[in-house]
């Protein structure tokens, strides 16, 4: 048939592990399927690109046995499907820190990610697999906790051989096809293929590790016009004066260029302290408090993974216990009463140290503080068609003060 592709021993060995792949994990078959397999000699072992195509080493998959092959689809598909590629670029760009020897971190601290939980259960180990014990780290955390947990060094030079690709951490490779090259998906079906995959797991929650079930629910759960708007506060906090806080020689100063011979450190910024205030009164639902979980989730992420930065209260009339977060999936979210956010806000102020940002989850049918806070401000709004009370049919609850960026939650 004319145009039809030729099977070669390397593909067909391929194709054969990933059956074994799709019958391991099910719920991944969309992903699996949705890669077009590029042979590539200039790949060390199998890499994905982020327009989803994976190139394999026709001699990597000679001598790698079927089982095998199949634990390295899963994990090559798991980079795509968790965006390690956007996040990377993120992480590039607030850090300034683009170059290979970052990525390759990066790339690390993505397979730690994944390869915590990736195995087992039908899957084979790959040899030299990555995993957080490798490093001497715990398990179950996120590519952006991993990083701050190691650095390149004489403990990680066995692994200057890892390279899952642009797919994995965002850099362009020689043998890339790019955006225009033959057999690479749309945004759109990008995210078909993600919310798929979702369904799939969230229909049979059994099938999947925890991880996977925690992706899934992010995914039925989109980034929102104001996550845009807190990053940008962020952005704001951080660059304004007093964030500076400590020096470092690993990003000089400009000035050295004034000074011949001499390195002069630049400024570290530290990332800004958030406090994030829900509303847990009784006009606000299960499924919007199981909402704001995971918009703090998204909170944390925005500070570069660093749970310690994020101070979460729940409150309705009164203020509870002001709680560093650990994991947001755990974190007990008590009240069920009338509401009145400023005592929320007044407990906010009162932690040490003082937050840059407080962010605010709430239905807004509360009293609001009379002056700002002395700190940016973003409230994010359940929507609500309308606001009454039994004994007062015509009260309007406050809006939002002006001194707050207010977004709406869909």
């Amino acid at each position: 048939m004319t145009g039809a592709r030729t099977v070669t021993p390397t593909l067909e060995k391929l194709f054969a592990a990933r059956l074994c792949a799709v019958r391991a994990r099910p719920y991944l078959a969309t992903a699996l399927f949705a890669l077009h397999v590029v042979e590539s000699p200039r790949v060390p072992t199998m890499a994905v690109d982020r327009h989803w195509r994976c190139y394999a080493s026709p001699g990597f998959v000679e001598r790698t046995p079927v089982e095998e092959l199949a634990a390295v689809w899963v994990h090559e598909v798991s980079h795509l499907l968790r965006d390690h590629h956007g996040r990377c670029d993120r992480l590039a760009r607030e850090g300034g820190q683009a170059g290979p020897a970052e990525r390759l971190r990066m790339n690390i601290a993505a397979d730690c990610e994944i390869n915590d939980d990736a195995f087992g259960d039908g899957l084979v180990t790959p040899e030299g697999a990555v995993t957080p014990e490798t490093l001497g780290l715990s398990p179950g955390e996120l590519m952006e906790d991993y990083l701050r947990r190691f650095s390149l060094g004489a403990g990680t030079l066995h692994l200057t051989w890892l390279d899952c690709g642009s797919g994995a951490d965002g850099l362009d490779r020689e043998w890339d096809l790019g955006p225009d090259g033959a057999h690479g998906l749309s945004e759109q079906e990008k995210d078909a293929v993600r919310f798929r995959v979702a369904q799939g797991i969230t229909g049979r929650p059994g099938r999947a590790s925890r991880a996977w079930r925690r992706w899934a629910d992010e995914a039925f759960h989109p980034a929102q016009p104001w996550r845009e708007l807190l990053g940008a506060a962020l952005r704001s906090a951080v660059a304004g004066s007093g964030a500076g806080e400590d020096y470092t020689y690993g990003r000089p100063s400009r000035r050295s260029a004034g000074v011949p011979g001499a390195v002069l450190p630049s400024l570290r910024r530290r990332p800004p302290r958030v406090s994030v205030i829900i509303d847990t009164s009784a006009s606000v639902s299960d499924a919007e408090l199981g909402s704001a979980l995971l918009e703090v989730t998204a909170i944390s992420r925005a500070v570069g993974g660093r749970r310690d930065l994020v101070t979460v209260l729940a409150c309705d009339a009164a203020a509870r216990v002001a709680e560093p977060l650990s994991r947001a999936e755990g974190f007990a979210l008590v009240g069920g009463g009338g509401t009145d956010l400023r005592a929320g806000f007044a407990r906010a102020l009162r932690t040490s140290p003082r937050p840059d940002v407080i962010v605010v989850l709430t239905d807004g049918q509360t009293p609001w503080p009379a002056d700002p806070p002395g700190c940016r401000t973003v409230v994010g709004l359940f929507p609500r068609e309308s606001a009454w009370r039994e004994d007062d049919p015509d009260w309007v609850p406050d809006a939002p003060p002006a001194w707050a960026r207010v977004v709406e939650i869909g």
